[in-house]
């Protein structure tokens, strides 16, 4: 008998004007979905890469983010 670990880790990411997106650890790596999105940003090796990632899809010139685990 095998076990699945399902547990992931979520993070919400917050600007001046709320959520802006999020990112959640899987298996894969960390995965960032923008807030009202269909479909996630992509899948990236490290929080701070998918971090990154996450902030170059905000409007040019936003702040960073603020990022609260949930």
């Amino acid at each position: 008998m095998s076990t699945t670990d399902t547990h992931s880790s979520l993070w919400v990411a917050y600007g001046t004007s709320g959520v802006v997106g999020s990112i959640r650890k899987t298996a894969e790596g960390y995965t960032v979905t923008m807030a009202g999105a269909e479909e996630t940003a992509g899948t990236y090796p490290t929080m701070d890469v998918a971090k990154n990632a996450l902030h170059a899809r905000m409007r040019p010139g936003s702040a960073w983010p603020t990022f609260e685990e949930h």
